[in-house]
Formats: C-alpha cells, sequence, structure tokens
C-alpha cells in the first residue's frame, strides 16, 4: 500500500516544481501552468465515483494495481508530448487512469481490517502518499540540473511502474471482499444515504479545504521561492519539497494519537498548526519560510490520517462510496483552489496566496467545532 501511495502522488504531483518552467516554454500564466496538475485531479476526482464500481466488479486489489500501471505508462508518455494541449490532455488521462487508487485503497483496507488497526493502516498509507508526493516533486528538480523536464518525467515513469508491479506482486488477495453486480441505482442510493449524513459532508468539506489548502501553498511557493528575496535555484527548490517527509511522519503518527485523544480534538489541532505554519510563511526569512511550510505539511497530514479513517468509520454501510465521496471532495479541492490561487498570486503575490489559505483554514476550523460537538452514529461508541 505504502508502493501504491507512491506511484499515486508521484505521478500526480511530479508536474508542481515544472509549473514555472511551463510558463516560460508555453507562454502561460501562472494560473494556466497549474492545469497540468489541476486537469490530473479534475479527472481523478470524477472518475473516483465509477472507479468504485469497476473494484465491486474486479475487486480492490486488481483495480488499484491496473490503475497504477495504466497512469505509470501515460507519464512515461509525456516524454513525446508535442505542445501544451497535449500534455494537458495526458494529463486528464493520467487522472482517469489514478481513480483506480485513492479511494479504494481506504476501502481495501476497511474490509481487511479490524476497526482498532484501521486508523494506523490508513495513516502507513497516507505516508506512502506523502513519500510519493515528496519524491515526485524532488526527483524532478534533481533531474532538471542534468537535464530537461521531458527526461524528468520519464524518470518518474519508470519509478511509478516499478511501484505498480510491486503492488501486484506483494499486495495479499482479499479475504472479506465479494464481488457484486455493479448497479448505478444502487451506487446512487449509497451516495444518497452518506449525502444525507450532515457529519459525513462536513468531514468531505474538510477534504475540499485540507487538499486545496496544501496544493496551493505548494504550487506557487516555487514561484515565490525563484524571486527575490529568495532568488533559488531550481534544485534547491525542489528540495523544499524535503518537507513532504515530515507528513510520512506526521500520518504514520496520528493514526495511535488520534485514537488515544479523540479524533474530534486531534483534528481540530492538527488545522491549528496549519494555520500556525501559513502565517510563518509571510516572513522574507527563508529559514521561517521552511518552519512555517514544515509545520503546515504535518498538520495537513495529520488532519487528512483524522478525517479519511473518520469517514470510513462513520459510514455504516457502503464504505467505497463513503470513501469516493471524500477522496472526490478532495481532488475537486485541489483543482478548484490550485487554480483560484494562481490569480491571488497575479494580483497580490504572496500575501493573497496567503489570505486564501488562510479563509480555507478558518472554514476548516469551524466545521472541526462543530463536528466534534455531533453525537457519534448509533453504530459506534466513537466516530
Amino acid at each position: 500500500m505504502v508502493a501504491g501511495g507512491f506511484a499515486t502522488f508521484a505521478a500526480l504531483y511530479c508536474v508542481q516544481p515544472l509549473m514555472p518552467l511551463f510558463t516560460q516554454e508555453f507562454d502561460l500564466t501562472p494560473a494556466q501552468s497549474s492545469l497540468s496538475l489541476a486537469a490530473s485531479t479534475a479527472a481523478l476526482a470524477v472518475a473516483m465515483l465509477v472507479s468504485s464500481l469497476i473494484s465491486d466488479v474486479f475487486g480492490r486489489r486488481a483495480t488499484m494495481a491496473a490503475s497504477l500501471t495504466l497512469s505509470s505508462l501515460l507519464t512515461l508518455a509525456l516524454v513525446i508530448v508535442p505542445g501544451w494541449h497535449s500534455l494537458l490532455l495526458l494529463r486528464v488521462f493520467a487522472g482517469l487512469a489514478l481513480s483506480g487508487f485513492p479511494a479504494i485503497s481506504i476501502a481495501y483496507l476497511a474490509d481487511e481490517l479490524d476497526r482498532r488497526a484501521l486508523g494506523v493502516a490508513v495513516g502507513f498509507t497516507i505516508a506512502g502518499n506523502s513519500l510519493g508526493g515528496m519524491g515526485g516533486r524532488l526527483i524532478t528538480s534533481i533531474v532538471l540540473d542534468f537535464s530537461n523536464w521531458r527526461f524528468a518525467v520519464g524518470v518518474i515513469g519508470l519509478v511509478c511502474l516499478i511501484c505498480a508491479l510491486t503492488l501486484w506482486w506483494v499486495l495479499p488477495r482479499e479475504h472479506h471482499f465479494r464481488r457484486i453486480t455493479p448497479s448505478w441505482k444502487g451506487a446512487g442510493e449509497a451516495y444518497a444515504v452518506h449525502l444525507r449524513d450532515p457529519a459525513l459532508l462536513m468531514l468531505f468539506a474538510e477534504g475540499f479545504l485540507l487538499l486545496g489548502s496544501l496544493v496551493t501553498l505548494f504550487n506557487y511557493i516555487g514561484f515565490r521561492l525563484l524571486k527575490p528575496p529568495f532568488e533559488l535555484s531550481q534544485t534547491l527548490v525542489g528540495f523544499v519539497f524535503l518537507i513532504y517527509s515530515l507528513g510520512t511522519v506526521s500520518s504514520a503518527v496520528m493514526g495511535p494519537i488520534g485514537n488515544k485523544i479523540g479524533r474530534r480534538t486531534a483534528l481540530w489541532v492538527s488545522l491549528a498548526i496549519m494555520q500556525i505554519g501559513l502565517l510563518a510563511t509571510l516572513a522574507n526569512s527563508l529559514l521561517w519560510v521552511v518552519l512555517g511550510m514544515s509545520l503546515f505539511t504535518l498538520g495537513f497530514f495529520a488532519a487528512h490520517s483524522v478525517a479519511s479513517s473518520w469517514v470510513g468509520l462513520r459510514a455504516e454501510h457502503s464504505r467505497a462510496q463513503a470513501s469516493t465521496l471524500y477522496m472526490c471532495a478532495y481532488y475537486a479541492g485541489s483543482s478548484v483552489a490550485g487554480v483560484l490561487g494562481g490569480y491571488f498570486w497575479a494580483s497580490h503575490q504572496w500575501p493573497g496566496v496567503v489570505s486564501l489559505i488562510g479563509a480555507m483554514g478558518i472554514v476548516a476550523l469551524v466545521l472541526a467545532f462543530i463536528l466534534s460537538r455531533m453525537p457519534p452514529p448509533p453504530w459506534l461508541r466513537t466516530s
């Protein structure tokens, strides 16, 4: 599952450090260059509504493995892409292919593991996600010093293909999964049940705000660090993404901590840490910017670990559909806020980006406070 998470997020986010290069090579604005990521995340968000149905027929394991293999090959195809619009089209297809892993991975764990182990297992899976997000960005940035962006994404594609084959070989077959005939009506009814639960709706909104905030931060921090007073090289900007390694620790640790102090407390504490880190990035000191991004990243992965596992526990039935709705909102937030941040950057530079992320963070804190006051569902002592 760690290998699968790595491949998913390395393929998804490998273009993020390339956005300043795209603005130059294809004569784009920062907001337009962000479409290289937003196109994939938007396609992923929509396709996940169908991926869960596919997994009901072919199984979680087979769907995840096929998804990662296809997305790796599409990432490799970026090496020969002729222009910007062709690049965007391939990124849309990659997003469609990647949809087979994120939501299904949580459903696989929810089906196969004891409830007491779910929070920890989801934490480790999300840790793999953070490694992939960091590795995809960092490898791309380092390779740029020796070659061009096409070769860089080719390297990422090969690494992702190796991870996909690892998942095919190592991941245990399901023991509790039962294949069913897909039903659009049944899926629609399952989605409707989840959308009538106010707590789940707020958790879906948390996912939207969480990834929207993180992607906006990392989309435009590169533009800031390449300019005065920092004027860092592309490789040094890439090393900033080492901050993602903190997410690996945060996700793995937050599972047991969340079980101890309660998801209700863990969520708003994690969101508060994100806000503190965000404010620190306003300083014109590289040390404070890195410290602020580190706190923000720690808080994000902790909050996401808590919220995503909470969805799996809150849903009594049709957990795959509940997880799908969460991840759909999660990646929709990336697409919407990631592009919107480009306009805030164009109008007010970094303070404008911070104001957008800060506003989303305040809304997330309010929702977390309301969630902390809501009673658990009748089938759980704690939710």
